[in-house]
């Protein structure tokens, strides 16, 4: 026989129904058994006088003998409706049981409606179909809460996998554009009759450019992937001296870069989040205006890089750190949208916080706040 859910509370029920049952039986048996105690000696008070003695008339000594008879038949009597008290108390008992058993099974069966509802639709909704939802109806108790739950997780998980998809659509647009460039290019070059050592040579060139663009575009998908996955062990390093050597390699003449620095310690993986600094600094100069700067500072583990620039829209800026996604024509360049996606994803493997907000006058700014090691 198999133990389910809901034999096992009928049992509990029923169980629980025959203890306090037989308990409030004992209690009543005896009760009863004290309020109904045998005596004569309200015989004897009947009686004129003092006790008999050995001395008295036979009329006293007549009358003291039925007192006394009176009192063991009432005891027996006593004895008997007790004693039926309990045999009928035990039949009723065992009938009423039975009814418990019943109605457990039932009201076991009611409550395990809904989640067998959620057993059926958790083994049949599939990838293809996670738009489904349970919508559990009912009071507000733990398992329409269970229920919500589990429509959250569907919902996420929808949300995830249509990002997997978009991802991948992305990633094969992003990939065939330099493999058509480099194939355009070598067919061209192989076409022409008067090709030349210095034609050539420049459409090699151009095909190696194409080639290094992909590199990149491969190099930060793989980066991407790893902040995804997370970091299994964690080692303490200075996000201070990381986010100095970054700036430090990214001084150019277009865009000043201004920068406060004092030692931050935390905890993770220090290339990953060298490569969040750097992808913070690159895009703040990259989507930037001539002459413009950019502001570093990095201090009690929160790391701010602000920069001036084009006009972010503030409901665009959540959008921006999808992957592949670019605002228009003044922030294409030559990026390849994975920038503020590869910030994200590091960001939250170390367990840290990334909030971004458009400045008036034009830019962004973006904060990262790394946690203490004992609040991840």
């Amino acid at each position: 026989m198999r133990w389910t859910v809901r034999l096992r509370l009928t049992l509990l029920y029923g169980g629980l129904f025959l203890v306090c049952g037989v308990g409030l039986l004992a209690v009543t048996y005896f009760l009863l058994r004290q309020a109904v105690k045998p005596s004569d000696v309200w015989f004897l008070q009947l009686l004129p006088g003092s006790p008999p003695t050995p001395g008295s008339p036979p009329d006293a000594i007549e009358a003291r003998h039925v007192a006394e008879q009176a009192g063991r038949a009432l005891a027996a009597q006593r004895e008997e409706v007790l004693h039926q008290l309990v045999v009928q108390s035990a039949i009723a008992l065992a009938i009423t049981v039975v009814l418990a058993l019943a109605l457990g099974w039932w009201v076991a069966g009611r409550i395990l409606r809904r989640l067998q509802t959620i057993t059926t639709a958790a083994r049949d909704i599939s990838a293809t179909n996670l738009h489904r939802r349970l919508a559990l109806t009912g009071p507000a108790d733990e398992l329409k809460e269970l229920g919500d739950t589990f429509d959250e997780l569907l919902g996420r998980l929808e949300a995830s996998f249509q990002a997997q998809r978009q991802f991948v659509a992305n990633v094969s647009h992003e990939l065939r554009t330099p493999l058509a460039r480099q194939r355009a290019i070598g067919q061209v070059a192989l076409d022409d009759p008067d090709a030349t050592m210095t034609s050539l040579r420049e459409a090699h060139e151009r095909v190696l450019a194409a080639g290094v663009e992909q590199e990149r575009l491969m190099e930060a998908m793989v980066t991407l992937a790893r902040g995804h996955v997370g970091i299994d062990v964690r080692h303490p390093f200075d996000l201070g001296e990381v986010t100095r050597d970054v700036v430090h390699a990214h001084q150019s003449g277009q865009v000043t870069v201004h920068a406060e620095v004092e030692p931050c310690p935390v905890s993770g993986h220090r290339a990953l989040a060298e490569r969040l600094v750097d992808n913070l600094v690159d895009n703040a100069i990259r989507y930037n205006v001539a002459g413009g700067t950019v502001e570093v500072s990095c201090r009690d583990r929160v790391l701010i890089v602000a920069n001036t620039g084009p006009v972010v829209p503030a409901d665009a800026v959540e959008r921006l750190f999808q992957p592949f996604q670019r605002l228009g024509p003044a922030r294409t360049g030559k990026g390849l949208g994975l920038g503020l996606s590869i910030v994200r994803a590091v960001a939250t493997a170390h367990g840290a916080s990334v909030d971004a907000a458009a400045r008036p006058d034009g830019g962004l700014a973006i904060t990262v706040t790394f946690p203490h090691d004992g609040q991840r």
